[in-house]
């Protein structure tokens, strides 16, 4: 596996950003995730929600919203995590060392998980290439291409994978904003585990709440390899909440395709050409990426970058009307800026065009 996907580098880090570009406005505008900026209104919680330790009951209660929401067969299928990012990293804990496939470029921490545990990792282009691997894993939509591989291709790939006691991964974190028919959730295949994110699409990543969906027999070596109270009380409340309201669902889906439309529009006459993405993030290439990423960050915006493709930068979505003029005023080079002496501010002192 390339070093690539050996170093990790993960957006929503504002620490390092600050540091990088010491005398940018205030507050910064962070677009380096694929989070949605307009989070669920939290529900009221229970007085002693913050006092008791998490209640086999309350889990179990939003495993069945979760069941319904997701179109699993049944609360037994799903299991709750403090974030699917702990999924990621126990699962390979639970197959002995063998050939992984993953499906890339993608989220870097699929590879470094398998091969933490001893695995052989390759990165595919396509699921047509795993060849032999026991092990393949898709993530899909894409992070960061918004690539969707089609059910049935995957369907056939878990029938394949599953004649040889193997298993296929197929991480959904950015599905909830795709077609119903994008998720392999409803008639899962044997062999297969889909994780799904609660954080981006309900705006809610501090929560920490993800699931695992997949037959019985794995669900529950999940559930015992992540062991007792895995997820806070809290979390389990307004995951509950949240997954049962349909309406905000809907309502939050139909922005997001307004807003990525805008978005796309707003770096496309900076010069910027849309490769692709979901409603959640947009995936744009300028031939000046990382200077036109120093210009944003000067500004106090940040974005996502890619060593490996340099000519690649990610935005997700401004949450308010103030932080899409901020943008707007930055990517024309009219806003103002406080230029100092770090090595990222000295980048913004020429125009990024």
């Amino acid at each position: 596996m390339s070093e690539r996907l050996e170093a990790i580098v993960h957006g929503g880090d504002l620490d390092a950003a600050r540091m990088r570009f010491p005398g940018a406005p205030e507050p910064w505008i962070d677009l380096s995730t694929g989070i949605n900026p307009c989070p669920y209104p939290l529900p009221e919680l229970a007085g002693d929600a913050w006092q008791r330790l998490p209640q086999k009951s309350d889990e179990w209660t939003l495993r069945q919203v979760a069941a319904c929401r997701y179109r699993a067969e049944g609360p037994e299928n799903v299991v709750c995590a403090p974030g699917t990012q702990a999924l990621i990293q126990v699962l390979p804990r639970l197959v002995r060392p063998t050939h992984v496939a993953i499906v890339g470029p993608t989220y870097a921490e699929h590879a470094v998980a398998w091969q933490r545990e001893g695995h052989d990792v390759v990165e595919i282009p396509y699921i047509e290439a795993a060849g032999v691997a026991d092990v393949v894993v898709v993530v899909n939509p894409n992070n960061p291409t918004g690539r969707v591989t089609d059910t049935g291709r995957l369907r056939e790939l878990a029938a394949s994978l599953h004649a040889r006691g193997s298993l296929l991964v197929v991480d959904e974190a950015f599905v909830d904003v795709m077609p119903d028919q994008v998720s392999l959730v409803p008639c899962l295949p044997p062999a297969t585990v889909v994780l799904r994110s609660f954080g981006k699409m309900y705006g809610l990543a501090g929560a920490r709440l993800g699931f695992a969906i997949a037959h019985e027999a794995l669900a529950e070596r999940l559930r015992q390899a992540l062991g007792p109270w895995a997820v806070a009380g809290p979390a389990l409340a307004i995951g509950a909440a949240a997954l049962a309201d349909e309406r905000w669902l809907s309502a939050a889906r139909e922005r997001l395709i307004a807003d990525s439309r805008r978005l796309d529009a707003v770096l496309a006459a900076s010069g910027c050409d849309i490769l692709g993405g979901t409603s959640l993030f947009r995936l744009a290439a300028h031939p000046r990426a990382s200077q036109l990423a120093d210009v944003l960050g000067c500004h106090g915006i940040h974005v996502r970058r890619f060593s490996y493709a340099p000519t690649w930068l990610r935005l997700g979505l401004p949450g308010s009307e103030m932080a899409w003029q901020r943008l707007g005023l930055a990517l024309a080079g009219t806003g103002e800026t406080q230029v100092g002496s770090s090595p990222g501010e000295q980048a913004c002192r020429s125009d990024f065009r």
